[in-house]
Order: structure tokens, then C-alpha cells, then sequence
């Protein structure tokens, strides 16, 4: 648990500022690690798809960035330090590193739709944790929510045949998830 601030936030209990600086540092964690991601799938996306998936991934790894911004700037008003360093999130993380080198689009958007699940349970448990404790912190993860589940849907929609199915269905991980939808995609069942 972070230390005790030794000031917060006008409301807070000192107790309740470490507990919510506490949540929002795995939030950090997690979102510097996504923005990473994103711009190595920027980097390294291949194929048919190029184009589309190259460009349609720099606004959302503008966007993470932002709420990184926004979650630090909110520890450090509660009186806590936000830890960003690349050491201090390998060390606390409890996911692998993203898996997938040069690939399709499909593949990689078979395996960042499990990435984006990811994400969005824990900073789905991290808003219901400070819930009752913060108002400000609770409506800014949720409205981070709002956003990563567009871009949730944005990276659903390319593995999402014409009759609601996801190609990426019964996957069991970001590997099999990847190969699952590039299969479907070369067996042209995407439809």
C-alpha cells in the first residue's frame, strides 16, 4: 500500500487517499503498458489491412496517453506519488508482455481484443473500489471506460462476422486469440 500522504484532498481522510492512489497506481500501470502496446502494434501491423489498423490505432494511443496524464496528475493531488517508471510497472504488473511480433492486422487485433478485456475488467474493479470513497476518481475511470470501450468495439468490429460472431470466440488467450482470428480471416469467414 502506498504510504500515507501527508496531506489530500479537502474530504479525504489521508486512509482513503492512499487506498484510492493505491487503485489508480495499477490503473497507471496498466494504461502505460496499453499506450506501449499500441504503438508497438502501430509499428509492426502487416498485410491486406494495413493501412486501416496503422491508422486507426495512433488516436488511441494519443488518447491512453492522456489518461495516463490524467491519473497521475490525480495521485499526485491526493498527495501521493505517481510511480511511472518503466521498472516500477514491471515489477508491480501481473500480465505478460504483449506477445505478437510483425503480424496481420487480424492477428493483432485477435490478440489486443484480449488486451482491451484485460483492461477494461480491472479499471471496471478500480472504479467500483473507489466508488463509495471518491467521486472525482470514480467519474474519471469511468469515463475512461467510455473510451476504451469504443476503441474496444473499433478493434471488435474488424473480427466480427455479418452475423455477431467474433472470429476470436473461445479463444484462450492473446496467442491463440491472434491465430484464431487469422485463420478465420484467411478461410474468408469473416463475413
Amino acid at each position: 500500500m502506498t504510504d500515507l500522504p501527508k496531506f489530500t484532498v479537502p474530504g479525504l481522510s489521508t486512509q482513503d487517499a492512499a487506498t484510492i492512489a493505491d487503485a489508480l497506481q495499477g490503473r497507471l500501470h496498466a494504461l502505460n503498458d496499453l499506450a506501449l502496446t499500441l504503438k508497438h502494434i502501430h509499428w509492426n501491423v502487416v498485410g491486406p489491412h494495413f493501412i486501416a489498423v496503422h491508422e486507426m490505432i495512433d488516436p488511441q494511443v494519443d488518447a491512453v496517453r492522456l489518461m495516463v496524464d490524467a491519473i497521475a496528475e490525480r495521485i499526485a493531488t491526493l498527495g501521493a506519488e505517481p510511480q511511472g517508471t518503466p521498472g516500477a510497472l514491471v515489477a508491480a504488473r501481473s500480465w505478460d508482455d504483449y506477445s505478437i511480433g510483425r503480424a496481420g492486422a487480424i492477428e493483432h487485433l485477435g490478440a489486443l481484443d484480449v488486451v482491451y478485456q484485460g483492461v477494461i475488467s480491472d479499471h471496471r474493479k478500480a472504479a467500483k473500489e473507489v466508488d463509495d470513497l471518491d467521486d472525482v476518481t470514480h467519474d474519471l475511470l469511468v469515463a475512461h471506460l467510455a473510451e476504451l470501450e469504443l476503441f474496444h468495439w473499433f478493434v471488435r468490429a474488424h473480427l466480427e462476422s455479418s452475423g455477431g460472431t467474433l472470429s476470436t470466440d473461445g479463444a484462450t488467450g492473446e496467442k491463440d486469440s491472434a491465430q484464431q482470428a487469422g485463420e478465420t480471416a484467411q478461410l474468408g469467414t469473416t463475413e
